[in-house]
């Protein structure tokens, strides 16, 4: 009796130290994390436990030491708070999202929820018909479309014969040369009115002929000194404006241009899904099993089919196993990659040498995927509807989906059009107004003194003046004729 006792003791004894050996192994396997979450108060007694499937993508969900991270992982704890439940995650076994197997039998995270393995799945898991039929969905957290991710090398064409052009519009260019030719006029006529510039007009030589002064203004646009020197304030006034217009100007051009050629988005050939089954330099694929495979496959559109007769033909060389190895392969070879255009923002934004071709299709959401008739479906929509009304998720999103790279975007080095140089051109025309006034102001104050040592009129000396500048031959001939007249 004693040693039957001391038998069945030491077995019980014996199944709870390996039990607890089995629970330790469990905790510190890195497939498996337990995470409980606590409410406000800091007890998570008498609340339920949730186990969550997950799948580790970058930034979704990452591994940091013996702890997960990431967007979705802020998210639960966001929702876990919000609905008092406790959590324990796991990531899923096999690596899928979830898609219907040869036998019928549904992989990946959708597996899981369907064996009652998980009870919700938190990963970017796109809703679909397919999916919904099997499980249930929340609320979209995340808004995504399908996109094609490029490396920029291997994207890029020869430039046009003009992309020197490209820095400005048209309309941009067309203001400059207007500008140029009314400054070079304005020159011209101050430096015939002023008496500084021109004392004796019968006698003396303008130096400020309309071609130099065409001369002396592009001179100023090469940043060089050009010949006629002006003498009188008002013709330099009119070159000083002139100067300072052309250095901002210049300024403005080469920022732009070594903006376009750093980002070379004006040189990529592939905008479109079209584009990308015309070309033969880059093969393309996408995950294999995902969502947008399936897409491809169902879609009627025909250039969507050739998509995927071309993936369906090669698909053990163009189809991927992992988010992670599309990247790396469009990384190191010609090969473009087709998935959700939000992860390849963020494949953009840390990898400086990678691009997203402009045309995003299938608008589609990640959503959090529940057992069917689960009783966590509709809160769970509710609570993400309210972290997307309190600015959360949009918080969630900068914080996760932040650059390091100091790329800059097609639409903020794009050509500068004439309002973002309007206050340039207001100040050349300020400044050519003032010189015209100036050359005004001293032809005045030289008609003043004249009248004052002929007696005659100021108003009558004003006008012989400018029309002598100016070479008004009829006018100048009736004023001989009236003084002829006078003499006789």
């Amino acid at each position: 009796m004693d040693k039957g006792l001391h038998f069945t003791i030491c077995v019980v004894t014996t199944l709870l130290l390996l039990r607890e050996s089995s629970q330790a192994g469990e905790e510190k396997d890195p497939e498996v994390l337990a995470a409980p979450k606590f409410d406000s108060r800091g007890t998570g007694e008498g609340l339920p436990t949730l186990t969550v499937t997950t799948i580790l993508e970058d930034p979704y969900v990452m591994v940091r030491g013996a702890e997960l991270e990431g967007y979705c992982m802020e998210l639960l704890g966001a929702l876990a708070g919000m609905l008092r439940f406790q959590y324990r995650v796991k990531v899923v076994g096999d690596g899928q999202y979830g898609a219907v197997a040869a036998g019928g039998n549904w992989t990946g995270m959708i597996g899981e929820i369907l064996r009652r393995e998980a009870d919700i799945a938190v990963a970017p898991l796109t809703v679909t018909s397919a999916r919904e039929e099997v499980v249930s969905f929340t609320t979209p957290f995340l808004q995504t479309g399908i996109g094609i991710l490029l490396r920029k090398d291997t994207a890029s064409q020869d430039m046009s014969f003009f992309h020197f052009l490209s820095p400005f519009s048209k309309e941009t260019w067309t203001a400059l040369l207007f500008a140029y030719l009314l400054t070079c006029f304005c020159l011209f006529l101050v430096a015939r009115l002023s008496p500084c510039e021109w004392n004796e007009p019968k006698n003396e030589e303008n130096h400020f002929t309309f071609l130099n002064s065409l001369w002396f203004g592009a001179g100023a646009l090469a940043l060089q000194g050009a010949t006629p020197r002006p003498q009188a304030l008002s013709v330099r006034v009119i070159a000083v404006v002139w100067w300072l217009f052309t250095l901002a100007l210049l300024a403005a051009y080469i920022a732009n241009f070594t903006a376009l050629l750093s980002s070379g988005s004006e040189q990529l050939p592939i905008q479109t899904f079209e584009d990308l089954v015309k070309q033969r330099n880059l093969e393309f694929g996408t995950l294999e099993g995902s969502s947008t495979f399936y897409y491809f496959k169902n879609s009627k559109n025909p250039i969507h089919q050739m998509i995927y007769e071309y993936m369906e033909k090669r698909r053990e060389h163009v189809l991927v196993k992992t988010y992670q190895e599309a990247v790396q392969r469009v990384m190191d070879s010609n090969y473009a990659f087709i998935g959700e255009s939000i992860s390849q923002d963020l494949a953009a934004a840390r990898h400086c040498n990678l691009i997203r071709a402009p045309e995003v299709i299938g608008a589609r959401g990640f959503g959090i995927a529940t057992t069917q008739a689960s009783p966590w479906t509709k809160p769970l929509s509710i609570a993400v509807l309210k972290l997307r009304e309190s600015g959360d998720l949009d918080y969630l999103r900068n914080k996760w989906w932040e650059s390091s790279c100091l790329r800059q975007s097609r639409d903020r080095w794009g050509p500068l059009e004439p309002p973002a140089l309007g206050g340039l051109f207001l100040t050349l025309g300020i400044g050519l107004a003032l010189g015209l006034l100036a050359a005004l102001a001293e032809l005045s104050s030289s008609s003043r003194r004249a009248a004052a040592h002929a007696k005659k009129s100021c108003c009558s000396v004003f006008t012989e003046e400018i029309c002598t500048r100016l070479r008004i031959k009829g006018t100048a001939r009736q004023s001989q004729e009236t003084s002829g007249k006078g003499n006789a």
